[in-house]
């Protein structure tokens, strides 16, 4: 092979070399430059725990997880023997008390009222006779019969007997009139306060018998059957299956001016499906969720913010943990 004909092969095979540069760099600009972005989230769904107020031990589970259950339906039975007892001594205390009110307004019993009047209509008739001794003596004393000796003694009886009769008679207005008025109040509070006793107690007891307060599924259940349980201690977890919404992180260069109210098209792989959904809120995760660094370029720190969105439409079937995903070019 000539000279000539070595250059034009040199030639042709950086022709060659040249042409799949070339190639190579097309198919990367289109294919790398078109890459779709993809931002992954989850379904999730409001929750409530149920529990209890008293220290208990569970009798009874009348549901199981999965189970789907509706407002007022029993969910567990509780045994707190504690409780039971504080009603008795609630119920009781109540009962006396009401008693004691009861006797304050009725005042005395016929009986004790005709026994004073009695005692008051004796001390009155002694007073009657031991006054007319005493004008008697005194009297004589006058006409200088008798000794002044005598006469202060019939003054004395005189005067006792009068306070005698005071004091039958104030016992008579007494059982006529029953207890004071402070007393009355103060019977009616003690009934009061029993009363609001057995109210507390009552609700405990209601306690020991769990029901739902929400209509949803359940999706935890704590403890076992026999099982004791603490004041407040969760014993189920309850899902709201209606309240679902789906929880997105974006990086801050990834919103592109996303805000509130806007909607956007999400994949739902569980269901092979687009669903629309409506952003409902954005809020900052702090700076402790920071996605990518770019400090050592000499940039800035690109921050991560929730997005939660809910779907613009009703979807069936959407359960927590499903993922979502949010395709960009």
């Amino acid at each position: 092979m000539n000279e000539k004909q070595q250059h034009r092969s040199v030639m042709i095979a950086l022709g060659v070399f040249a042409l799949v540069v070339l190639i190579v760099g097309a198919i990367g600009f289109f294919t790398i430059g078109s890459e779709e972005e993809i931002i992954q989230g989850q379904i999730d769904v409001e929750e409530y725990r149920v529990s209890s107020k008293v220290p208990s031990r569970i009798l009874e589970l009348r549901v199981k997880e999965g189970d789907y259950v509706h407002v007022g339906d029993t969910l567990a039975i509780l045994d707190a023997p504690e409780v039971e007892a504080k009603a008795v001594q609630a119920e009781s205390a109540e009962n006396a008390a009401a008693a004691m009110s009861n006797m304050a307004k009725a005042g005395a019993r016929k009986e004790q009222i005709q026994g004073a009047y009695e005692l008051w209509q004796q001390a009155k008739a002694g007073l009657e006779i031991s006054k007319k001794s005493y004008e008697r003596v005194q009297r004589l004393f006058d006409e200088g019969v008798l000794s002044e000796q005598k006469r202060d003694e019939a003054y004395a009886s005189y005067k006792a007997f009068e306070a005698q009769e005071k004091a039958a008679k104030s016992q008579y207005d007494m059982a006529v009139n029953g207890a004071r008025t402070e007393e009355k109040v103060a019977a009616a509070a003690q009934v009061n306060r029993a009363k609001g006793a057995v109210e507390e107690v009552s609700s405990y007891i209601r306690e020991t018998v769990q029901t739902a307060q929400m209509e949803g599924e359940v999706a935890t259940i704590y403890p076992k059957v026999g099982e004791l349980i603490g004041s407040g201690s969760p014993i189920m977890t309850i899902s709201l299956m209606k309240e679902v919404w789906g929880t997105f992180n974006f990086r801050e260069d990834q919103l592109a001016g996303l805000k509130t109210g806007d909607t956007f098209v999400a994949f739902v792989p569980a269901f092979n499906k687009e669903i629309k959904m409506k952003v409902t809120s954005i809020k900052d995760q702090g700076s402790y969720a920071t996605w990518k660094a770019t400090k050592s370029n000499g940039q800035y720190d690109l921050k991560t913010f929730e997005v939660k969105a809910r779907p613009a439409e009703k979807f069936d079937g959407l359960r927590p943990g499903m993922s979502v995903i949010i395709r960009r070019k």
